[in-house]
């Protein structure tokens, strides 16, 4: 089992503080990385960050808000320089901002294409840089989505998002195997989070998931945790290029 153990790993994670982000950090720190959690919040970090510190890991913090894409190399070259070069990075930081296609507005587009798309490809060529410049190894696990692969209505800018996550998952694990950089996405069902707690409380929506999933139930943080520890591991060191969904069946059924 020592395959799936990451002591002695430093693992940075956007979207650390809470939900699919936070439930990713606590599974690395639990299985013996250091982390490195990154939102825009302050106070929030600092709740997780002491929740995560019982492991006895390391727990940074690193605030920050993606959406000041121009910013992200200088302030990634910070947080190496004061905690360390992760060997590991977990872009699970994400919004959405919904409306009728016809109806989006700019700013909400290039707001959600900001955090979801461009930062995630900044964070992930500093992060390479910092790792052909040092010699090392790395592995990048991208958190994509079941709209990778799909659409619903009013989603048109998340839905553009998280299927260029999915080409820029396939590129850059082209771009950088030669180098010693592993690059996979998950691409979640529907994960009750706080984000998702108006649909999860929503009764006909609710039964909508249970009834459209053939596993029959929403999934948890922990659900998508694990496979991303996975894809950190040595255990995952022939996998690049991949989407791996983890959603209960639903893309294997109509």
């Amino acid at each position: 089992m020592n395959k799936f153990q990451l002591e002695g790993r430093r693992v940075l994670v956007t979207g650390g503080s809470k939900g699919i982000g936070l439930g990713i950090a606590g599974a690395m720190a639990a299985s013996g990385a250091d982390v490195i959690l990154v939102a825009r919040n302050p106070a929030e970090l600092a709740t997780a960050a002491g929740t995560l510190r019982a492991t006895g890991r390391q727990i940074g913090v690193a605030p920050f808000d993606l959406r000041n894409t121009d910013a992200i190399p200088a302030w990634f070259t910070s947080v190496v320089a004061a905690q360390g070069r992760p060997d590991i990075l977990v872009n699970a930081a994400g919004i959405t901002r919904r409306a009728p296609a016809e109806e989006l507005k700019i700013e909400d587009w290039n707001d959600t294409l900001a955090i979801n798309l461009t930062a995630t490809f900044l964070l992930s060529q500093a992060f390479a840089q910092a790792c052909i410049a040092a010699g090392a190894r790395g592995k990048i696990i991208n958190i994509a989505s079941l709209m990778t692969f799909a659409a619903r209505r009013t989603t048109a800018a998340y839905t553009a998002s998280k299927g260029g996550i999915g080409q820029l998952t396939k590129a850059l694990a082209v771009d950088w195997a030669d180098k010693g950089i592993l690059v996979n996405a998950i691409a979640p069902g529907y994960i009750a989070t706080d984000l998702t707690a108006p649909l999860v409380n929503d009764p006909k929506f609710d039964a909508w998931v249970k009834q459209r999933c053939p596993l029959g139930h929403w999934g948890a943080p922990a659900d998508i945790a694990w496979p991303t520890v996975f894809l950190a591991s040595a255990a995952a060191d022939y996998i690049t290029g991949q989407i791996l969904c983890v959603d209960g069946g639903w893309m294997a059924t109509f």
